[in-house]
């Protein structure tokens, strides 16, 4: 008797919350998430903070959500960005991208090279990557790169990763790299199962695949908009919190976000239905 077929799951491992550069709260990302029945597991990553993530984590934990939500961070180091997933903790910025991967594994994580071979400073040179893979020292080994990602995949350095991450002999991802809701499953990466842990033994196992379409350059603009807009409500947010003294700042889109110090505000939270329908929300925005 032929065993059934082993079922392929899709996660997108690189979303960006309102906590740092991202547009939209862990509301909407929610709901775009359930919505998204391809959709199987997410990570938020935001940039040097993990508040959001696990304020996402627990939220989709306590209303039985059907995505599984991954506590990660995407770290600045000084040869580049690293998607660090699975953490417990944050990891600081501004070190070696050797030490921040250590410091990914030492807690239980696993590591993904972000957007690598553009020429830009944000980005990981292959001579980097080599370097890493070349350490005698495995703590310092990414698992993974990301071989798609929407962002930089219309740029002709795009070429070049799928035959590099192959070269390198470590795990194949995709990701959006949203920064709003709607984007979410823009790039993905398929694996066998349905968990964030499958997705997990699939990078280590490298059975993974990274699939995706480009961002349309209008939508880049957009976005860019989008974030100034966010960005002048933030600071207007803070220095009116400063000029009342009322203990308030900016949200940073999870419940309770608004106070300082900034706290995850349990009564609060918002409610997401089967249907990915979002009931209630935390008001201050």
């Amino acid at each position: 008797m032929s065993s059934l077929p082993e079922r392929i799951g899709r996660a997108d491992l690189h979303i960006h919350s309102m906590a740092s550069d991202g547009i939209d709260g862990i509301a909407a990302i929610l709901e775009h998430a359930e919505q998204r029945t391809d959709l199987d597991v997410i990570a938020i990553t935001d940039h040097e903070r993990i508040d959001a993530a696990v304020a996402a984590q627990h939220v989709a934990r306590e209303r039985g959500l059907r995505v599984d939500v991954i506590v990660g961070e995407e770290i600045s180091t000084r040869s580049g960005h690293l998607l660090g997933l699975f953490l417990e903790r944050r990891v600081r910025p501004w070190r070696s991208i050797a030490d921040s991967i250590a410091e990914v594994h030492d807690q239980g994580g696993i590591a993904i090279v972000a957007h690598p071979l553009v020429p830009y400073p944000l980005c990981a040179s292959g001579r980097t990557i080599r370097r890493l893979l070349d350490s005698p020292d495995a703590r310092h080994h990414p698992d993974g790169i990301e071989a798609f990602n929407p962002t930089t995949a219309a740029m002709r350095w795009q070429r070049r990763i799928p035959a590099f991450v192959a070269q390198c002999g470590v795990a194949a991802v995709g990701n959006s790299d949203a920064h709003r809701a709607s984007a979410l499953g823009q790039g993905s990466t398929t694996f066998p199962g349905r968990t964030a842990q499958e997705v997990r033994d699939a990078v280590i196992d490298r059975t993974t695949s990274p699939q995706g379409e480009t961002y349309p350059w209008s939508t880049q603009f957009t976005m860019v908009s989008a974030q100034l807009r966010k960005n002048a409500r933030a600071v207007g947010a803070d220095v009116r919190g400063r000029i009342l003294r009322d203990g308030t700042g900016r949200y940073l889109g999870y419940p309770g976000s608004h106070l300082r110090p900034i706290r995850f505000d349990t009564h609060e939270l918002p409610v997401i239905t089967p249907r990915g329908e979002t009931i209630g929300e935390e008001a201050a925005q």
